[in-house]
């Protein structure tokens, strides 16, 4: 079967009859158990995809600088035998592996079930019987039968039939159809504009062009954001746990306290240091955040892009199908030689064929059925022979009969071509110039209408000016856009007249640049000259992945729309690649956002989203922060101070327990979403956090003196007396952190609010009667709720204040 693999030379140069005979077929196809056996060997008709082991995946969660943190932490438990801390926090661990494995896959699967439903078909035959077949069962040597409207499924020779006019920008970019005809190569991915034809099927899957093509996009990387913050966020963190065991080491020695003794405190310190649910808050946020998005009818497929989107502050778009229509319109007809307006558009019509599904045809018959005089009169003319378009002679022509009897010939088609069957031709040449040109000054393509006289001489009707009209959100949406902080640079491979024209109609400047001249200067000047256009025309591949690495080395967050294989380098490269609907499933494969809704709206309503999403994340970051602060200070104080241990490794696995088990509904959080793109500022977050941390140590040491010198606890009593305030209290900066404004400023959302006031319920409750702690009673524990909602409200206000001092950047925030 491996001499069943050709190249696209080989197949190029081989006569129809020879390829018949090395792929061991015939004109009347392979049989169903020979097909069976090729589909084992070749495989299915599908772009594979590189995919991570799982149990490679998983493993990979146990790798990184909090899960490191969790390990030391436990290793310590083994070192003292306290087994039980030991087991508990090596739970832990697995807990927060398997809830980060778990929303990722999730998140694979979804993009899975998209690929299956968007799955196409081909007509196949078999055993003599023309059969339609899912696409992906076609194997080498089948042929298949192709006609307008379809995906070519596979590489394939065309073996019969009259010609094929094919549109191959899903591949090459380039927008305008190619001709194919008997033995030439139509490759997978590309669509059938015209004709019908069958062709031999010579290479299916990742050996297609398409396929050879799509793989190549898989060494483009981007690093994630979210990436490097929990990175930053954890080296914080064991920097600072690292710095407090070293100063108690040192008073250790001093003390002459014992190894086993420190190695606690060393246990307890780096328990109390582990964001341990930090990575797995922040995947469910975004998993849930990816589900809202569905729901928008935006996959995700990579959860990072969620917060890659929120800091988007550049959007390249695609302009065909994404800002415009994608299908044609006519503009103002202009009639000659006494003609009319409307009589252009008629003889246009009579030599127009619905049937064909033609984009020139449908959009005159649908502009004639919209005037309520050419309807009528349309229905006084019989069509006695029609002649489809031809790529030789470049027009379509009818021969048609009037309601008085007369018979004459109408045609359209390139208007030089118009021109050159006409007697007056001289008169006309320079008129037709002129207006063609003003045409394409205004981004229009000129369609010309002619037809026969009395005496059978053709004569020039007129001109018809056709072109893709934006979409009617379009200009909406890019206002949307604009308001939130996203430049907008349109990308397309027309021509710039036409992008200029398109770019005036939206709302988008007109500083619209040939993408081909940046490749010729400098890349420092180059990335000064890309941040200032509006938009990019004349686009070739290898342009969209070059703009896209120049903004980026520029300090932008990019996003990049596109549908087809030529598109894929650049979803990858840039850091929200957005596949829009009909994408191929190259550019699907590469992108981190699926759209399945046409337009760029659904763009917005992701932009919406993500950074909804993003504040969620945010808020909970320097809760988890503050907090850790807050408990690693006060234990090293009051150990350095006190020679006092305040809670014991088990209530500090309680609280990360029930804290964080319930933080996890911050997911749902009502939130916010910010008037700017939104990025990781660890000078806002780490000294948010740092400062708030710090008042929570004040806060803890108020109710320490109070429990010791005031009620006169006994140490264990005072034990739990102060891990209900750091529960209590830790669980009340939620509240504090979930708004830039005063508390009330946003209601919290039902699952976030019942989930924390069960949490706290069960801590009262086990501090209160003893279970696993030292037994308190209702006094003290009564005493710590007023305490922590009193040091709630004070700290909310100073707050407020803090945010004026850290945050100078002035950006709104909208509901």
């Amino acid at each position: 079967m491996e001499n069943l693999k050709l190249s696209i030379e080989e197949v190029k140069n081989a006569a129809i009859d020879d390829l018949y005979k090395k792929l061991q077929t015939s004109e009347n196809g392979l049989s169903n158990s020979e097909a069976s056996t090729r589909l084992i060997t070749f495989g299915k008709n599908d772009l594979i995809e590189k995919k991570t082991n799982p149990i490679l995946k998983f493993l990979k969660s146990f790798w990184g600088p909090i899960p490191w943190m969790i390990e030391i932490a436990a290793i310590l438990s083994g070192i003292i035998k306290h087994w039980e801390d030991f087991w508990i926090i090596t739970a832990l661990l697995v807990l927060n592996a398997v809830v980060g494995f778990w929303q990722e896959n999730k998140a694979d699967k979804a993009i899975e079930l998209l690929k299956k439903k968007l799955a196409v078909k081909g007509r196949v035959i078999r055993d003599g019987n023309w059969l339609e077949l899912p696409s992906s069962d076609i194997v080498p040597g089948d042929i298949i039968r192709m006609r307008m409207g379809d995906i070519v499924p596979a590489d394939v020779k065309l073996i019969n039939g009259d010609y094929l006019q094919i549109d191959e920008s899903a591949l090459t970019g380039e927008s305008l159809p190619v001709d194919k005809n008997l033995s030439d190569i139509a490759y997978s991915g590309s669509i059938i504009r015209q004709g019908e034809m069958n062709g031999l099927v010579t290479s299916t899957g990742m050996n297609t062009y398409f396929g050879k093509t799509a793989s190549l996009v898989q060494s483009a990387k981007t690093p994630s954001h979210f990436q490097k913050a929990v990175i930053k966020i954890g080296n914080y963190l064991i920097i600072l746990a690292f710095a407090l065991v070293l100063v108690i080491f040192i008073f250790a020695l001093f003390r002459h306290e014992s190894l086993i003794v420190f190695l606690q405190f060393a246990m307890v310190l780096f328990v109390a240091s582990i964001p341990a649910a930090l990575p797995a808050v922040l995947s469910v946020t975004m998993a849930v955040g990816a589900v809202a998005l569905a729901k928008k009818e935006a996959i995700v497929s990579k959860l990072s892009a969620i917060e890659e989107m929120a800091g988007m502050d550049i959007l390249c778009s695609d302009k065909t199908g994404t800002i415009t229509k994608n299908e044609l319109t006519i503009a103002e007809v202009v009639p000659f030689l006494g003609y009319k307006s409307n009589d252009v558009l008629l003889f246009a019509a009579l030599a127009s064929n619905e049937e064909n599904k033609d984009p020139i045809d449908s959009a005159i018959i649908t502009k004639t059925r919209s005037i309520v005089e050419l309807t009528a009169l349309i229905g006084n003319y019989t069509i006695l022979e029609y002649k489809p378009f031809n790529p030789v002679i470049k027009r379509t022509e009818a021969a048609v009969k009037g309601k008085d009897g007369v018979v004459f010939k109408t045609t359209k088609g390139a208007p030089q071509i118009m021109l050159s069957m006409v007697n007056n031709k001289e008169n006309l040449a320079g008129e037709l110039e002129k207006d063609i040109n003003a045409f394409a000054k205004k981004g229009y393509r000129a369609l010309g209408v002619a037809k026969t006289d009395n005496k059978g001489a053709w004569q020039y009707v007129g001109l018809i000016p056709l072109y893709d009209p934006p979409r009617e959100d379009s200009k909406e949406t890019i206002k949307a856009a604009q308001s939130m902080g996203v430049n907008v640079k349109m990308i397309t491979g027309d021509h710039t007249a036409i992008a200029r024209e398109i770019a005036a109609m939206v709302g988008l400047k007109t500083n619209i640049l040939q993408s081909e001249s940046l490749l010729k200067i400098s890349d420092i000047r180059a990335q000064q000259i890309i941040e200032d256009a509006d938009g990019f025309a004349q686009v070739f591949p290898e342009h969209k992945f070059h703009i896209v690495d120049l903004l980026q080395h520029k300090g932008h967050i990019v996003g990049m729309t596109g549908d087809g294989v030529n598109d894929a380098p650049a979803l990858k490269k840039a850091d929200a690649g957005i596949a829009v609907t009909g994408a191929t499933d190259a550019a699907k494969s590469a992108a981190s956002i699926v759209l399945t809704k046409p337009g760029l709206s659904v763009i917005i309503d992701a932009l919406k989203q993500s950074r909804k999403i993003f504040q969620r994340m945010s808020n909970y970051s320097i809760y988890r922060i503050s907090e850790t602060i807050r408990v690693l200070l006060f234990i090293t104080m009051s150990i350095i101070v006190f020679q006092f241990y305040p809670v014991t490794a088990l209530m500090i696995v309680l609280l990360a327990l029930l804290n964080d088990a319930s933080i996890m509904t911050i997911a749902y959080d009502n939130v916010k979403y910010s008037s700017r793109p939104d990025r990781w500022d660890m000078r806002i977050t780490l000294g948010m956090a740092t400062a708030l941390g710090i008042i929570g140590v004040i806060s803890s040491f108020g109710l320490f003196f109070i429990g010791k010198e005031v009620f006169h606890l006994s140490p264990l009593i005072l034990q739990s007396f102060i891990y209900l305030k750091l529960s209590v209290g830790g669980h009340m900066t939620v509240f504090v952190v979930r708004a830039r404004g005063h508390f009330w400023s946003v209601k919290p959302a039902a699952p976030l609010f019942i989930s924390i006031i069960i949490t706290q319920i069960i801590a009262t409750l086990i501090t209160v009667y003893g279970v696993l702690l030292p037994k308190m009673g209702w006094t003290n524990a009564l005493f710590v709720w007023g305490y922590a909602l009193t040091a709630f409200i004070i700290t909310d206000f100073i707050k407020v204040s803090l945010y004026k001092i850290f945050d100078h950047t002035g950006i709104k925030f909208k509901k």
